[in-house]
């Protein structure tokens, strides 16, 4: 069938669709990773927004029933160069394609997708349509496309939360294990739901925390009546300061219990402390971003997903900026000085990614530990 990607700029796009039929909008980002198109379907952090894979052939290793990162995909399209006509890796289950249908999200191929991420880096993220109705003229789509509101101070999290608390086990199969594992269930970690990744509680579980997930709205009474060792603040869709009720809660946790964030949850916890956030050009994804840990001068080699970062000029005097990004140097990590409470911007887990950033999750034990 064919499909068009129409910008709020006046371009057009004309290529090949694939997935589901329908007329979708949302924000237009590129991703920069070379493998693990599936677990980036299903990250919630994606809610919104049409993901541009710059890697030219997506598809060729299909799609299985272990790699989803969450219950189903919440992006709002997927843009790729070629989509492969073949499938083969001996995990497969699926074709991206019927995948695609099954999680009734619209796709399109045979995009230039080099110029289009060029047009997104030079000039930002752009809000855009895909379409797959031959009724609809060019003009009609490119004002629902400027029509759109956007994301910006849109609650996100809302539609990608659990809708009630329940406890998580798996942890990291031992093919897969790429670390030492202390899977004894010592701690009690309490995870907020802002649109949490498997891999993440997968390796919360592997470093022996006994997880309980908790709704994003959950209040910080209802979270120590829970008794926790610790408290994790998952990664999520969206604008921070469009969850006022996470900082609240975020706010009375501080000083009770160790607290660690990931993305969105390091967005929170930057609020929680007085910080202001603001919106990135055209925000960084992808499994390549490399991250300064600037206590010891060390770089890591890191997964990213996030259009907002945490505005290090308006952190109180008790916190540190641990972690700066070498391509733009935003604000990567921070930590409280005088409290048991530490975040990153970027993603440890490796789904997709490398490894280099998973003694994080060590780190948070070792926080919970010394409370102990």
């Amino acid at each position: 069938m064919q499909a068009r990607l129409i910008l709020e700029d006046g371009s057009v796009w004309h290529g090949e669709g694939f997935g589901a039929n329908g007329t979708h909008v949302g924000e237009v980002v590129f991703n920069t990773s070379l493998t693990g198109y599936q677990e980036i379907l299903t990250d919630p952090s994606y809610a919104g927004q049409i993901v541009v894979m710059t890697a030219p052939q997506i598809g060729n290793t299909g799609v299985n029933e272990d790699d989803d990162e969450s219950r189903k995909a919440f992006l709002s399209g997927f843009v790729v160069r070629d989509l492969s006509p073949t499938v083969s890796n001996w995990r497969a289950c699926d074709s991206l394609h019927n995948y695609l249908q099954q999680q009734h999200i619209t796709g399109i191929s045979d995009i230039d997708t080099r110029a289009l991420t060029r047009r997104l880096r030079d000039g930002g993220s752009l809000k855009g349509v895909i379409c797959t109705d031959e009724t609809l003229s060019d003009n009609e789509v490119i004002q629902q496309a400027r029509n759109w509101p956007g994301l910006d101070g849109v609650d996100l999290v809302q539609t990608v939360t659990c809708d009630e608390a329940y406890h998580w086990t798996e942890s990291t199969p031992d093919d897969w294990e790429f670390a030492p594992i202390h899977n004894n269930g010592e701690f009690r970690v309490v995870a907020y739901d802002f649109g949490i990744k498997r891999n993440i509680l997968r390796r919360l579980t592997s470093y022996g925390c006994n997880v309980t997930v908790v709704p994003a709205s959950t209040t910080a009474a209802e979270v120590m009546a829970m008794q926790p060792d610790g408290v994790f603040l998952s990664n999520g869709p969206g604008d921070p300061a469009a969850v006022p009720y996470a900082v609240d809660a975020v706010k009375s946790l501080l000083g009770q219990v160790p607290i660690f964030g990931i993305c969105l949850g390091h967005q929170i916890l930057g609020q929680a402390l007085g910080a202001n956030t603001y919106r990135l050009k055209f925000g960084h994804h992808g499994g390549n971003q490399p991250v300064k840990y600037l206590p010891e001068d060390r770089v890591e080699i890191s997964a990213h997903n996030h259009n907002f970062a945490v505005d290090p000029d308006t952190l109180p005097a008790n916190v540190e900026v641990t972690h700066i990004n070498l391509n733009d140097n935003c604000c990567e990590g921070l930590r409280v000085k005088d409290m048991p409470a530490f975040s990153i911007q970027y993603h440890p887990e490796a789904a997709p990614g490398p490894h280099d950033a998973d003694p994080l999750f060590a780190a948070f034990i070792r926080l919970m530990e010394a409370r102990k």
